[in-house]
């Protein structure tokens, strides 16, 4: 698309550029070029235009728009082979099984489903997620792994070490952690939440769609969960580009994901997993059906169970899903 051509030039010059080398550079008319800086200064980004030198951009928006996403994209791919975005929508997740179900050459692995804003957005257990405009990052993943079914659920741990990672890339802020499996949290508040889905038969998968929900500048929340939610801004006092963590996360999912094909399990990144898991080390309280009882973790194995030492000495291996793992004293 022209108009996220346009923006990755004048993002990635530091001086002027030509109308006329842009016209040269994509091969269509001035007229094509002016409607597209038309279109960019619409969507709040500052141009100054110079005769005889051409187009600088001197300030950027925080928008999640197509042509933001694409621009920043097309030097660093990763796993996102196809961009589908949305104003607004009920929620990516279901968007991308709608998607999903018309077959691999209309939704391919590594699709990614992009929302300003959810009016139907989930988490795990069927509660609701918040999803308001220009606050956050409600995107969905669409896989097609050749992986056993079994072996799926660990996805979700790859998404988590991919998003903490990139936290970190873009805050700098070494208080981002994961609360086993999924959660990512930072200064001890959740900012982040996945959720996993999958269509499957008894040992071939059709797709896996992994829904994110990152809070970025949200400013407050609701007293219900203020003491344990929390965002980006909120913990770091910085305003972050979202649409940067985007490009930066495709990336990082990449190299995670890559490794994770190769062995089908957790066996590569456990070291990476466990270095970023808030509940190493920690006293944990185990909650299940059947029973509640405390423990010590200590890391995942290599399928991504919990590994969790009982008061009693006894060991046990807790599969996500199965139970919800508390701090002793709060969230974590």
């Amino acid at each position: 698309m022209l108009k996220a051509k346009v923006l990755h030039e004048l993002r990635n010059s530091s001086d002027y550029v030509s109308g006329q080398w842009l016209c040269h550079r994509f091969n269509v008319s001035r007229t094509a070029i002016w409607k597209c800086i038309n279109q960019l200064k619409e969507d709040g980004y500052a141009i100054e235009a110079v005769n005889n030198k051409g187009y600088r951009i001197t300030a950027y928006p925080d928008v999640i728009t197509e042509s933001e996403i694409e621009s920043l994209l097309i030097d660093r791919r990763g796993i996102v082979s196809k961009l589908v975005y949305f104003e607004e929508t009920d929620s990516t997740n279901n968007e991308a099984k709608k998607h999903a179900e018309t077959g691999v050459k209309n939704a391919p692995d590594g699709t990614l489903f992009i929302t300003e804003c959810q009016t139907g957005g989930r988490g795990r257990r069927g509660r609701g997620w918040e999803s308001p405009a220009g606050s956050g990052i409600w995107m969905s993943l669409l896989l097609r792994p050749s992986i056993n079914p079994n072996n799926a659920s660990m996805l979700t741990l790859v998404t988590a070490l991919a998003v903490a990672r990139t936290v970190f890339l873009v805050t700098g802020s070494r208080g981002c952690k994961i609360k086993w499996p999924n959660d990512i949290v930072l200064n001890k508040k959740k900012i982040c939440g996945i959720l996993t889905e999958m269509s499957a038969e008894t040992d071939f998968i059709h797709y896996v769609v992994i829904g994110i929900g990152i809070n970025v500048n949200t400013a407050e929340f609701d007293d219900d969960i203020k003491d344990k939610a929390s965002s980006l801004y909120m913990e770091t006092k910085v305003h972050v580009k979202r649409s940067e963590i985007v490009a930066v996360f495709s990336s990082e999912f990449k190299k995670y994901y890559e490794i994770f094909l190769e062995t089908k399990d957790m066996s590569g990144l456990i070291d990476d997993y466990n270095s970023m898991l808030i509940n190493a080390g920690r006293e944990v309280s185990i909650i299940s059906a059947d029973e509640e009882y405390t423990g010590t973790a200590s890391g995942i194995n290599q399928k991504g169970e919990l590994l969790v030492t009982r008061d009693d000495g006894s060991r046990v291996e807790i599969c996500a899903g199965e139970v919800s793992v508390r701090g002793l004293y709060g969230y974590v």
